[in-house]
């Protein structure tokens, strides 16, 4: 079994799920978890976890996102972009600098109503279903954030632009409220996905690609691990004589550990109270996070990845 995860690649017309099933026949095993959707005529990076890696599509989710998307003036619809039954065409006569200064008033922090035409759930249904249905109920504003957002093209009525969001934000919405104040309109023609937290677009993979690596016994190779996403905190081994508390997934005092940098193991003094720290036997296999209790010399298990065997 794999666990980590893979820089996908989505192509148009796959959903998220698409991609999951398909990938679940290429690496041969069920546990497999995708990090967040993506609209199936969008492209782009779509993180999938894999085995124990699916303990961190929560965690991968909430990472930053960047988009770049076409927005067209002068059009509704009603799913918001250019998939959808078109309720309104405008004349989008409006000067290109003040479209320009509009869609650069999106930036910070803001309340985004999610459309119709979306994946999250009312009383257990999915919004989509409920609008396929010919349904309209009230959803509540949401907070997100636009950190960035900027025109990199313009072909009046379509402007191309680059978006760095926080989790939750839906640029199909971005769109259509970009065209609202603008008073014509607007929805968006094309989106792509280019990075979620660290995963870049042009580090990903195409389902094609993944197959044929695994058909030639590679795709090993392209399987990111677990403790990967955690580089930036300390490492600590656990000595050979405290493996099975560790493999127990109990706490662990301090004399059991000794810093993973330091072949003579260092003084753990340096490590802050309440400070995360990545936990690895004493063979170097990782298994989990753990935080640690200055007050009482403790390590704490936050998030274990006990590798199955």
């Amino acid at each position: 079994m794999y666990h980590g995860i893979i820089n996908v690649y989505k192509e148009a017309g796959y959903t998220s799920h698409d991609v999951v099933a398909r990938l679940r026949g290429i690496c041969k095993q069920k546990k497999i978890g995708h990090t967040g959707t993506l609209d199936p005529d969008a492209v782009g990076v779509l993180p999938v976890c894999l085995g124990n890696g699916t303990k961190l599509c929560d965690l991968l989710a909430d990472r930053t996102k960047e988009y770049i998307a076409v927005l067209r003036l002068g059009i509704v619809t009603d799913t918001q972009d250019m998939s959808g039954m078109v309720l309104s065409r405008n004349n989008a006569e409006v000067d290109q600098e003040q479209v320009k200064q509009v869609i650069a008033s999106f930036q910070g922090e803001q309340q985004q109503i999610p459309p119709m035409y979306s994946a999250l759930k009312v009383n257990g249904k999915k919004l989509y279903e409920l609008a396929r249905e010919g349904k309209e109920i009230e959803r509540k504003p949401r907070p997100v954030t636009v950190y960035e957002i900027e025109v990199i093209k313009e072909t009046h009525p379509e402007y191309t632009i680059r978006v760095n969001c926080s989790k939750g934000t839906y640029i199909r919405t971005l769109c259509h409220d970009i065209g609202q104040r603008l008073g014509c309109g607007g929805a968006m023609a094309s989106l792509s996905r280019t990075r979620v937290g660290e995963f870049k677009i042009d580090q990903a993979y195409t389902l094609d690609q993944l197959q044929s690596l695994a058909e030639k016994g590679q795709l090993s190779q392209v399987v990111i691990p677990v403790e990967k996403m955690f580089e930036n905190i300390p490492g600590v081994y656990v000595k050979e004589g405290s493996f099975k508390a560790l493999k127990n997934g109990n706490q662990l005092k301090s004399g059991e550990l000794q810093l993973k940098e330091s072949a003579a193991g260092s003084d753990l003094d340096i490590i802050k109270d309440g400070q995360e720290v990545r936990v690895y036997d004493h063979r170097g296999i990782f298994y989990g996070i753990y935080s640690y209790r200055r007050q009482y010399r403790l390590f704490s298990p936050v998030k274990l990845f006990i590798p199955e065997m």
